[in-house]
């Protein structure tokens, strides 16, 4: 299920950055030959007007086929030369590049307002925005696999109400270090974690355990003093606005961070997540709740922006680098160079998406 999520949610993702590409391309007059969802083979495709619009194999990407963005002699010299993406003037060939991430980031602040408008989940800790906070529970928010809470039946999103064993107990306003320190003092000896789920009550009987890594017992839970913040529309469009702006920034440094260390040598490709290690973030974060998805979808899209805008060849990053190039130097670059780029680019990225898949894989055996 989860799998079939983040499947839905690529989609969606794709077609909102594929729509800016496509949109701002139809706006300057260039002819779009395809609109295609996934990667070929193709699976199904109509043409309307003088556009295919397709559903591909391979879903994780899509594609818009602007006449001209890969030059050769018909868009350069044939006789539709007017409305190929090679002729139209360097501003707009940057604008349609650019489109896309800038889609992808106006998504991101949809979701973020409708979710502050709706009822949003923000941690409590550090949090000084608008708003009054509400229903302020401490929510577990991952499950070490084969850990004692895992063999339990807890799950991510129980909102931790109590822990009791034969002598003590807590409840009530519950603080993470103080149940830490609670399951550190409980060595061995069974404890009844009573959780609020879904507006039902249960209770799991779990017995800590000292796992490889750890110096002391634990039951394997991550957890976090989280709030439900509901905003009138004016403060929801603010604070939707300062989530995405904040967020982008934080994946931008990340990225940064990732290519200062692969570049020192300092980090391995098995380290990185694919599509089925996001799928299982999915899941989780669907297990939190619809707002927690919401949220979750909104990072995501501000990644693929993010990721979109790095200056490697196939990317729109790559693409505007070279555009940036020619209007420095006021000449054409080579287009069998450009092309060829663009092609290697292309194939390293799959390469790179396949293996990345593959260590996701072997992780979960």
């Amino acid at each position: 299920m989860s799998i079939i999520l983040f499947i839905i949610i690529l989609a969606v993702l794709v077609f909102v950055h594929e729509l800016g590409h496509f949109l701002f391309a139809k706006k300057a007059g260039i002819r779009v030959d395809e609109f295609g969802l996934g990667f070929p083979p193709r699976l199904f495709g109509k043409k309307v007007g003088e556009t295919i619009y397709s559903i591909n194999a391979i879903p994780f990407g899509g594609f818009v086929k602007i006449f001209g963005e890969d030059p050769n002699d018909e868009s350069i010299n044939g006789p539709d030369r007017d409305r190929s993406f090679v002729h139209k003037k360097r501003p707009v060939q940057a604008a349609v590049l650019v489109a896309g991430v800038l889609f992808n980031f106006l998504f991101a602040f949809v979701l973020n307002t409708v979710g502050f408008a709706s009822g949003f989940p923000v941690a409590v800790e550090g949090w000084s925005g608008q708003g009054q906070l509400q229903n302020i529970q401490l929510l577990i928010t991952d499950i070490v696999p084969e850990s004692p809470a895992s063999f339990a039946g807890l799950k991510s999103g129980d909102a931790l109400q109590s822990l009791k064993s034969d002598k003590d107990k807590i409840e009530g306003d519950l603080e993470a270090e103080e149940v830490r320190q609670f399951i550190r003092d409980h060595a061995s000896v069974p404890i009844a974690v009573s959780v609020s789920r879904k507006a039902e009550l249960f209770e799991f009987s779990v017995e800590t355990k000292i796992m490889q890594g750890e110096p002391n017992p634990i039951i394997g839970i991550s957890m976090e003093k989280v709030a439900s913040l509901r905003l009138p529309i004016h403060l929801a469009v603010l604070e939707g606005f300062k989530m995405t702006y904040f967020s982008a920034k934080s994946v931008l440094f990340g990225f940064g961070e990732l290519l200062k260390q692969a570049f020192h040598g300092g980090v391995s490709i098995s380290q990185l997540t694919g599509p089925v290690g996001i799928a299982g973030m999915v899941g989780s974060a669907r297990d939190l709740g619809i707002s927690y998805l919401l949220s979750f979808t909104a990072f995501l899209s501000i990644n693929l922006a993010v990721l979109n805008l790095l200056p490697f060849p196939a990317l729109d990053g790559g693409r505007i680098l070279f555009v940036a190039i020619e209007g420095v130097t006021r000449r054409r670059l080579n287009q069998n160079i450009t092309n060829t780029l663009n092609a290697l680019g292309f194939i390293l990225l799959l390469l790179l998406m396949f293996f990345v898949t593959y260590q996701d894989i072997a992780k979960l055996f």
